[in-house]
């Protein structure tokens, strides 16, 4: 099995034991009609990306929080990518690995209104998690006579003109702080249609488009504008790079990248290329150091944008996925082991479990504020969090093996997509 193989789970199907090459009669027919992605077989479920997807869920909560002695176990701290770029990579790779099946296998037309219908789901729960928690931050700020709740949140407006600021979430323009993620999602997956008509035909060529899209995002600075005033925290235009580029790995392009995966020079260039980033971090904790960095270096390299995803945070993320495949093989017995199945489990049922993670984030954000906030106080409300959201994972995992009988009906590839296409 080459490392591409780990990136996709599994061999292409038909080439386990297969006889050398020369051995094999040609067969110019089939060849002329591959199709141009790929797709690995159906199988046991990948316990990697549930296993990262977790885990990205787990540093998104510990990040939304006031700082703590946890933040500093979070990758923010030692690079310039964060848990943001690893949820929507692996986003936009079950999201093609899913729904590029179906339009391999039923065609345009039904792979898209399953897609559909997946953006309404979670249009829905982002509706229903504004609701909940303008109502959790309007509770608190009255209970405790403290509006600067109100104003932290970002849902000031709401309270001065509650009806146009609705009409202004609903249209996805107005939302309060840390609910940023799910309106970048739900304008991805209503882009996977077209995006995966293309790939079906030439896959490079549509990650080429992503790329000049994502350069000419950054010369003309273009964006999509938020209400009141202002642009969207996670700018559409330049994230789809990365979700474009977890959906090429997913249909093939891994496959094709295995040598360059497996090369060594990959792997230097990607531990010279984290040892720097953590370097250069460095000096935004120790002032001391950035006597070191050299002025034009910094002025080339400063600032580091998240909204518009800098290319220093998207090799950033390069390198550690390049490390990630190599060191991590989908075979990896730590995968089975029970000190991981809290992360998998989080991670099978990401779409509850973030919507969970955001309440849970401003009731900590509370209690530290109104209670104490003691390095003890915030190791226990990072713990608890971590605590509950393992909790109610295990709950609806649970559930969905015993209580839903149409559970057992619900094919594997759905199910290793949970934010892309439910199970």
């Amino acid at each position: 099995m080459t490392i591409a193989d780990q990136v996709t789970g599994s061999t292409i199907a038909g080439t386990a034991g297969a006889k050398p090459a020369e051995a094999r009669p040609v067969d110019t027919k089939a060849r002329v009609a591959a199709p141009a992605i790929t797709l690995p077989v159906i199988g046991e479920r990948e316990l990697r990306l549930d296993l990262f997807r977790g885990l990205a869920l787990w540093l998104i909560f510990i990040d939304h929080l006031p700082p703590n002695l946890l933040t500093w176990f979070t990758i923010r701290n030692y690079g310039f990518s964060d848990a943001t770029e690893i949820f929507i990579f692996i986003s936009g790779y079950t999201a093609a690995f899913v729904y590029g099946r179906a339009m391999l296998e039923s065609g345009v037309v039904i792979a898209t209104a399953r897609i559909l219908r997946r953006v309404w789901q979670i249009y829905v729960a982002h509706v229903f998690l504004f609701t909940i928690f303008l109502a959790e931050i309007s509770y608190v700020a009255t209970s405790f006579e403290n509006p600067l709740y109100t104003e932290e949140m970002g849902i000031m407006d709401f309270l001065k003109q509650p009806d146009v600021t609705i009409v202004q979430a609903l249209l996805l323009r107005f939302r309060p702080v840390n609910m940023d993620v799910l309106p970048l999602y739900i304008v991805l997956m209503l882009a996977l249609p077209l995006i995966l008509w293309s790939m079906k035909w030439k896959p490079d060529v549509t990650l080429g488009f992503s790329v000049l899209l994502y350069a000419v995002t950054w010369q003309y600075d273009l964006y999509f504008s938020a209400y009141p005033n202002g642009f969207w925290a996670f700018n559409p235009l330049a994230w789809q790079l990365l979700f474009v580029f977890g959906a090429w790995c997913a249909l093939g392009g891994a496959r094709r990248m295995s040598r360059i995966l497996a090369s060594p020079v990959t792997m230097w260039i990607s531990i010279a290329y984290l040892v720097a980033a953590f370097c250069v971090t460095l000096t935004w904790y120790v002032p001391q150091l950035s006597h070191f960095m050299p002025k034009r270096l910094e002025q080339w390299m400063y600032p580091i944008d998240k909204t518009d995803l800098d290319v220093l945070r998207f090799t950033h993320f390069l390198a550690l996925a390049a490390l990630t495949v190599r060191f991590l093989p989908r075979e990896w017995p730590g995968l089975r082991s029970p000190w991981l199945r809290p992360l998998i489990l989080c991670g099978q049922h990401s779409l509850e479990i973030f919507c969970l993670g955001v309440f849970l984030a401003f009731a900590g954000h509370f209690i530290l504020a109104e209670v104490s906030a003691g390095p003890g106080m915030h190791a226990l409300i990072s713990l608890s969090g971590i605590l509950i959201m393992w909790g109610v994972a295990w709950v609806i995992s649970w559930y969905k093996r015993v209580a839903d009988k149409s559970g057992a009906k619900t094919k594997i590839a759905v199910g290793n997509a949970d934010m892309a296409g439910g199970g």
